[in-house]
């Protein structure tokens, strides 16, 4: 395990430590001198970096590589960075630096999410459930997927840490309106991000694949359930298909969030708001757990919410501090 995390550096601090590479650009700065400027990742989070005058040796290094970095944190425009002396492949490293694992128990979980798929009822709608999780292969992959690329549950088995929670959700929104067909709302939830799977990649960072870039997991989704629904000959009715599908299309709520279509039934609106809310509350344990470690009061901004966000100490810890000014940023739109 190595010693320094992003999250973790303070403003002068001496770095030396391995980080992935997650993007690159070799810039020019207005006095003409050329520089690298580097986005740098664990599984704490990231933190850009900058080389000026950086060795040619350095420069064909690709995003994505391991590398070890040395250099001094400093603060441009309100934001931290790494201002790198040198860089190198690194030679060695562990895998678990770079992406976390869950906090939770993977076995608990698992049996949640069996308990959750048990508690479907209708019979169309929970043959398209053992036709999607059925697959052994993809079960797999879909138990260790990480639920996005940073903000929220962006580690290994974050994906179904986030569908148990928004199917928790979903069940109990489910019992509270009558309306609702809670069968329905409880398997959409159960299937809305699948297409994670297809469209995100992780080894020592967590990537979009071509699909992903090009598609998106929404869509993804609603083909791999097609499908599924297609190759297992599933029995179930135009109208709830439908609907099903229309709830996973319409999850992320407004066309400028990604979805092809606006929530236009019961169950596609309580969906959005579930895997909203999970997803903003994860985003933001993640934030201020980050400023817990490094023994701040407040995050910066670099978040989801793009504003401090309030992260308080033990109640048994009396230091002082004072509180930073209302942020004037607006909350990000949508995880």
């Amino acid at each position: 395990m190595k010693s320094q995390y992003a999250a973790e550096l303070a403003e002068g601090v001496r770095v030396d430590s391995a980080f992935v590479i997650r993007a690159k650009e070799m810039r020019m700065a207005r006095t003409g001198d050329a520089y690298l400027a580097l986005e740098l990742a664990d599984r704490s989070g990231r933190i850009a970096g900058v080389w000026f005058r950086p060795a040619a040796d350095s420069i064909p290094i690709p995003a994505g590589s391991v590398v070890t970095v040395r250099g001094t944190v400093t603060r441009f425009r309100g934001t931290k960075r790494v201002s790198v002396e040198s860089l190198r492949a690194a030679e060695k490293w562990d895998a678990e630096d770079f992406i976390a694992a869950g906090t939770r128990d993977e076995s608990e979980l698992v049996e949640s999410f069996r308990q959750l798929v048990a508690s479907v009822t209708d019979a169309g709608l929970a043959s398209v459930l053992r036709a999607v999780f059925g697959d052994r292969e993809f079960l797999s992959r879909f138990r260790k997927c990480p639920g996005s690329q940073s903000y929220h549950h962006a580690h290994v088995g974050g994906l179904l840490e986030h569908t148990v929670a928004v199917a928790q959700l979903s069940a109990t929104l489910g019992s509270v309106y009558d309306q609702v067909d809670s069968d329905l709302l409880v398997t959409a939830a159960l299937l809305h991000d699948i297409g994670k799977v297809d469209e995100l990649e992780f080894g020592t960072s967590i990537e979009y694949t071509h699909e992903g870039r090009l598609l998106g997991h929404v869509v993804l989704g609603v083909r791999r359930v097609q499908e599924a629904i297609r190759r297992k000959g599933v029995r179930v009715s135009d109208d709830v298909r439908v609907r099903l599908e229309h709830a996973i299309l319409s999850h992320h709520g407004e066309l400028e969030w990604g979805s092809p279509k606006r929530p236009a039934t019961i169950e596609a609106l309580l969906l959005h708001h579930a895997d909203n809310l999970d997803a903003k509350a994860d985003g933001f344990c993640s934030a201020t757990a980050g400023a817990a470690m490094a023994e701040e009061v407040w995050t910066d901004s670099s978040n989801l919410f793009r504003r401090p966000l309030y992260a308080p100490r033990a109640a048994e810890d009396d230091r002082d501090f004072t509180p930073l000014d209302e942020d004037a940023q607006y909350l990000r739109a949508s995880a």
